[in-house]
């Protein structure tokens, strides 16, 4: 299932999306987690927590979900 994910920013970052989704309980989590797990930014793998995301990347978790970045 793909979620859309408004932002009213030019860009959110991997870490902020992943907390924003409860995916992780607190931002400090998130470089633990994208080192134990897999994620792709536009089907490429991403590990940095900074990662900007920028209207129209589709970030995809396995076994959580997709997620589709949109503006305000």
């Amino acid at each position: 299932m793909k979620k859309e994910v408004v932002i009213n920013t030019p860009y959110i970052t991997l870490g902020q999306l992943l907390k924003m989704q409860d995916i992780i309980a607190s931002g400090g989590q998130a470089k633990w987690y994208l080192r134990e797990k897999a994620v792709f930014v536009n089907d490429d793998p991403e590990n940095r927590r900074g990662k900007k995301l920028y209207p129209g990347d589709t970030i995809r978790v396995p076994e959580t979900g997709l997620f589709f970045i949109k503006a305000k």
